[in-house]
């Protein structure tokens, strides 16, 4: 790698060059794009927050009755669908980042209408709006695209009952040991502080397993 390479502006969060008309934003655009991708997935009467309404009784996740070899009786709801359909989980996450860009904007502070269903409609809405301005402008954009993607995920796997991504630990050059998976968009170590783009995880060696002795 020559030095102009190694001090071109890159993207935060894919960690590649930036075009030439993009030099001075925080994301290219396919990264861009990919989280415009992923605020869509989560609006909508058949989003993803909508279906996880659809979750919530116990069995639910895989279609079936719910069953249980256990005498005590089930909670009358699934938690974990729960907590991100409440108050605190996607939709009061997407609020807390919008409130956030209105205020580095100097907006006016964003009103909330409707229920928790018209409410994450509304946010993901005016944040695909501004979403270029993030891009472009904002220092945080990288955590922003991290949070939504994961976001995603969460409601995916309660949505479809699909199991979490296999974590696979990756050694940084400091001997730090880094958790991934495959769709894993960028990590810092906490080690050495090495800021990763999701290229550059995959091209890290596998963690040796320690075995105790």
């Amino acid at each position: 790698m020559t030095l102009a390479e190694a001090t071109a502006p890159t993207c935060t969060i894919c960690r590649h060059g930036l075009y030439a008309d993009e030099l001075t934003a925080y994301a290219c655009r396919p990264c861009t794009d990919r989280i415009d991708l992923n605020l869509r997935a989560l609006a909508g009467a058949d989003g993803l927050y909508a279906l996880l309404g659809g979750r919530l009784m116990p069995g639910s996740s895989s279609g079936g009755p719910a069953v249980s070899g256990s005498k005590t009786p089930p909670l009358p709801l699934r938690l974990e669908p729960l907590n991100l359909l409440a108050r605190g989980g996607v939709v009061t996450i997407l609020q807390t980042w919008l409130i956030d860009w209105h205020e580095r904007l100097d907006y006016r502070h964003p009103r909330w209408d409707g229920d928790l269903r018209q409410q994450c409609d509304q946010v993901v809405q005016r944040l695909r709006t501004l979403l270029p301005w993030a891009a472009g402008e904002h220092p945080a954009v990288d955590e922003f695209a991290r949070e939504v993607s994961h976001l995603r995920r969460q409601c995916e796997q309660q949505t479809t009952g699909e199991r979490p991504a296999r974590t696979v630990p990756v050694a940084c050059p400091c001997g730090q040991t880094l958790r991934i998976t495959l769709d894993t968009s960028g990590a810092r170590c906490i080690t050495c502080g090495t800021q990763y783009g999701h290229g550059e995880l995959m091209n890290l060696p596998l963690a040796e397993r320690r075995i105790a002795a």
